[in-house]
């Protein structure tokens, strides 16, 4: 029998492992729990550390607005509209990520889905703000892509944005431009939907630069 060189068994495992590190982080926001938010009467009133937050990104969510506000080392997801009016934490602000005008996607449907995320070092860290009827409730902990992209597309077409990362199909000691997409689901019975063939560079990932995958381009992560 003819074993594998070296490096593509490296390489191999290496994409296993963080194929199982992201299923860890994703398994624990399926779905999400309630979280009791955090309520403000008014702008004057929001404090961000010890200072006022600033809003830096908005988006409109069918009848919703939802704003991301930063402070000093401080961030506040906050919705108004007829969803009522709450403020969570942002909790990757706290662990360090860079929330900027950039950082918020958001997906109007039935299920409306919005993602928070900023770099932390080589990895982009994000979490999820999702409105199921009239209730904005947010995921306990984040998804971490180490590729350079976190974003939001329905891949397998259940009307619900599913999370794509993307992820370097190395080991965390190399060097190397080869990338692939992994799919998480916030409603499938499994929280990976899959991953997409590892490629040369994330350029040639489906859809770059915004990576949007077709659900025929998955395979088990890990194959």
């Amino acid at each position: 029998m003819t074993r594998p060189p070296a490096a593509a068994l490296f390489t191999a495992l290496a994409a296993v492992s963080i194929t199982i590190a992201g299923m860890v982080f994703a398994w624990s926001l399926r779905p999400p729990a309630p979280v009791a938010p955090v309520t403000a009467a008014s702008s004057d009133e929001l404090r961000c550390g010890s200072v006022a937050c600033r809003v830096v990104d908005r988006a409109e969510v069918g009848q919703d607005v939802v704003e991301v506000l930063v402070g000093e080392g401080v961030g506040r997801i906050r919705t108004s509209g007829a969803s009522g009016r709450n403020v969570f934490e942002v909790t990757i602000a706290e662990s360090g990520a860079a929330v900027t005008d950039r950082s918020l996607e958001c997906v109007a449907a039935e299920v409306a889905v919005c993602l928070v995320r900023g770099p932390v070092g080589e990895e982009v860290w994000g979490e999820l703000l999702v409105r199921r009827g009239t209730a904005w409730t947010r995921a306990q902990l984040p998804y971490v892509a180490d590729g350079a992209y976190l974003g939001l597309h329905d891949v397998d077409a259940d009307g619900v944005a599913d999370v794509v990362a993307v992820q370097r199909a190395c080991g965390p000691e190399a060097s190397c431009a080869r990338r692939f997409a992994q799919v998480f689901s916030l409603v499938a019975a499994q929280p990976a939907v899959g991953c997409t063939a590892v490629v040369p560079a994330a350029e040639q990932l489906p859809g770059w630069p915004d990576v949007a995958p077709a659900r025929a381009q998955l395979r088990p992560c890990g194959t």
